[in-house]
């Protein structure tokens, strides 16, 4: 056993880690290089980022995902596709396997805490078999600084991340060898089976999403910035739609890109860095974002990479279209190191509309708001995912409904509760396509997104007409600077405005159809606010 895991081994016998072979405990991020290296988890590529590949799972597999019903939480949680339950019996057998598995085996300990509010933080403990997860866990969570301080660290939960121990399926009751399994009554995650990183990260955001809301905290699925005056502005977004891209501008300080929460005092960040999707990453259009993919401490899963050069090539997607680079966000030049800001004065909810119905951007209620935003749509298109040939509406509550444990009226419902306290300005941004469907059209510009989303944050929008379009019930600008004021309302862009009409009004019925699980559960103003015919 290593000197450096000895003063705390009795800590880990508590939780059943016994008979362990090396104990590398909070290991820095040179160290953990050294170990990536020598173990040969990965490469160092040219300029020092650590290159690694993740197997067969290049991505969540969200079916191989459980909630414990237990006692504690059995009666909170939104039981259902998204949130599976598991036995506690099977749960325990299938715990005792993975302790055995890891005994004789070298283990990587992260402390770190999940929250950048002293107040709302939770500490927590990563427990991995590969050094490159532990440096994973290093980058992505608040990192403790002060040695006392790491001394006394108490978890409240543990993370177990064995990617090379399997499920068996006939055995532990399990779909696949992959399995990630939540307890909140003991505090426990458990993954298996699988090495993308990202199951780490995704599972301390579902503890963060069960524990804040019972303390009346908004937990969201955002990234956030702030301004030169304190102005805060928070972007809901799935995949694909521009959350990363648009929140990482060079005149605002990055809170964070993607976790957050938003107490009685402001949004803070959940974690201490970034997790990008890279493929086709350019130094012109995300330079800040770019820069990180070449610097010491940065991970990147499955990126392409001449083993003779160690030269990147962030365009090939032969691995997966999800190549992703994990960073501290400290790499970031105007990032908002302390994770903290204070009440929102924007929230941008963005969708990229592949059907091409959508305006660039329109201004919500909060009524539309919280209808929207239990909504969660963006469109997919051909080549994104396997067996997408033509385009796909795609509906996740809260934007966010895979991390969500309980249900999303609980965490709406405080939303709305927020923008009307705060006063909060709510806008649709449609990055998708205009003048058409996907394969007529053509998508939106980013110069012309940025340009909407900065008259936004200026206020510039406050003095201009607005028109009520008809289908979706929009409140659309009448003009924008640096954006041609035609493509602000989408039927004008369109060659045939009767099959504008058709689509839109195909569109604004999916709509409907999509909100009706959450139709009895909130008040008519917001059953009001989307369309029914």
């Amino acid at each position: 056993m290593a000197q450096e895991g000895r003063p705390r081994y009795k800590e880990l016998e508590k939780m059943g880690l016994e008979n362990l072979s090396d104990i590398h405990w909070n290991l820095a991020t040179p160290r953990l290089y050294e170990q990536s290296v020598r173990r040969r988890e990965g490469l160092i590529s040219h300029l020092g980022p650590l290159v690694v590949r993740t197997g067969h799972h290049t991505g969540r597999a969200p079916k191989d995902k459980f909630i414990v019903r237990e006692p504690s939480s059995a009666e909170k949680i939104w039981w259902g596709e998204v949130n599976e339950p598991f036995a506690p019996e099977r749960f325990q057998l299938l715990f005792h396997r993975l302790l055995a598995y890891l005994q004789g085996k070298d283990v990587y300990i992260q402390d770190c805490y999940a929250g950048a509010d002293p107040r709302y933080r939770v500490p927590i403990r990563v427990v991995t078999e590969a050094a490159w997860h532990s440096l994973f866990a290093r980058n992505m969570f608040i990192q403790i600084k002060d040695r006392a301080e790491l001394e006394h660290h108490k978890p409240r939960f543990h993370v177990f991340n064995t990617p090379r121990f399997h499920a068996v399926p006939e055995l532990d009751g399990t779909r696949s060898e992959a399995f990630i399994m939540v307890h909140f009554g003991k505090g426990l995650v458990l993954i298996g089976g699988t090495s993308y990183a990202g199951e780490i990260k995704k599972s301390v955001f579902t503890i963060m999403n069960y524990l804040l809301p019972q303390e009346h905290v908004l937990s969201m699925h955002c990234s956030a910035n702030v301004g030169e005056k304190g102005d805060v502005a928070i972007f809901f977004g799935l995949s694909g739609t521009g959350k990363t891209t648009l929140s990482a501008a060079p005149d605002r300080r990055l809170i964070g890109d993607d976790e957050h929460g938003w107490s009685d005092e402001g949004i803070f960040n959940f974690e201490g860095g970034c997790y990008a999707k890279v493929i086709r990453l350019s130094r012109e259009a995300e330079p800040e974002i770019y820069e990180c993919t070449r610097r010491f401490g940065t991970i990147l899963e499955n990126v392409a990479i001449d083993p003779l050069t160690r030269r990147l090539n962030l365009d090939d997607d032969s691995l997966t279209e999800n190549t992703r680079a994990a960073y501290p966000i400290s790499h970031l030049p105007n990032a908002e190191r302390l994770g903290l800001g204070g009440h929102p004065r924007n929230i941008f909810m963005l969708t990229c509309d592949a059907f091409g119905v959508l305006p660039p951007i329109s201004k919500l209620s909060s009524a539309q708001a919280m209808a929207h935003f239990l909504l969660g749509y963006t469109a997919k298109v051909a080549g994104t995912e396997k067996g997408i040939t033509e385009p796909q509406a795609t509906f996740s509550a809260c934007f966010g409904a895979p991390f969500m444990a309980l249900p999303p009226t609980t965490y709406a419902a405080l939303l709305r509760e927020k923008i009307s306290q705060h006063r909060v300005n709510c806008w649709l941004v449609n990055t998708g396509w205009s003048g058409g469907p996907y394969g007529v059209g053509r998508r939106m510009p980013i110069a012309y997104t940025r340009a909407l989303v900065d008259a936004a944050l200026h206020g510039t929008m406050e003095g201009v007409t607005y028109e009520r379009e008809p289908f979706f019930g929009l409140e659309v600008p009448a003009s924008c600077p640096g954006v041609p004021s035609e493509i602000l309302l989408p039927r004008g862009t369109w060659a045939d405005g009767a099959a504008y009409d058709t689509k839109a009004r195909e569109v604004a019925m999916l709509f409907w159809t999509k909100f009706q699980p959450f139709a009895g559960d909130v008040e008519a103003e917001v059953r009001e606010a989307l369309p029914k015919d």
